[in-house]
């Protein structure tokens, strides 16, 4: 399968390009600077675009069969996030024009406002907060893709980030803004990213959550 990872330089995103190149992938992988991947492989291609560009995006799409996005964006003091929602609307646009019709793409748990309500007290009252500007983003992307009826998205909605790589570990999901327990509290609060890069790429041959938003963990 041909795929275009956004994000490819980050650290889900490189998980994402090594696993998807071990599977036997052709690897597009976009960044904003090329020197950050170090990957090297016959089936990577690396190229540089502008992720809120729909024409420079376009190019680099073409050809293949889906886009897989760890785009992410940090939180500001100063100003609001704006980066999930204008990179999306640009990515959306340039898959039309290239004729890609399936994306799968990262975002978090807690990202709809009213979901923490059984999250640990440090997490709700203290983590949150923090973040709270880059969920709302997030939350305004999911909002966005709702409303893409042309194009076979899936949200996967991890919970907190560890740098560590793919594990045999199952994978609980729900569709919803966390992984419930059997008493309705979070079940755990992080996962590591080469299970998320384990799980989006799963996606690829699965009809399972399109047009859905996953969250999970391992178990």
């Amino acid at each position: 399968m041909r795929i275009a990872v956004l994000g490819a330089s980050g650290q889900t995103g490189q998980f994402v390009v090594s696993q998807a190149l071990q599977q036997g992938h052709a690897v597009t992988a976009v960044v904003r600077n090329p020197d950050k991947l170090t990957v090297h492989h016959d089936n990577l291609k690396v190229v540089e675009a502008d992720v809120f560009s729909a024409d420079s995006l376009k190019p680099h799409l073409k050809g293949t069969d889906v886009v897989v996005s760890c785009l992410g964006f940090s939180t500001s003091f100063f100003s609001s996030v704006t980066g999930y929602t204008l990179s999306m609307r640009a990515v959306i646009a340039a898959m039309r024009e290239a004729r890609v019709n399936r994306i799968v793409a990262m975002t978090s748990w807690y990202t709809d406002p009213n979901s923490a309500t059984q999250s640990p007290y440090l997490i709700r009252f203290l983590l949150l907060p923090l973040i709270r500007s880059v969920l709302s983003n997030m939350w305004e992307m999911e909002q966005y893709l709702r409303q893409v009826d042309d194009i076979n998205w899936t949200v996967v909605r991890p919970p907190g980030l560890k740098n560590l790589p793919s594990s045999a570990l199952e994978f609980l999901t729900h569709e919803g803004f966390f992984v419930p327990d059997e008493g309705g509290s979070p079940a755990g609060s992080a996962m590591g990213r080469g299970d998320v890069a384990r799980f989006m790429l799963s996606l690829l041959n699965s009809n399972t959550w399109v047009k859905k938003g996953v969250a999970i963990i391992t178990k």
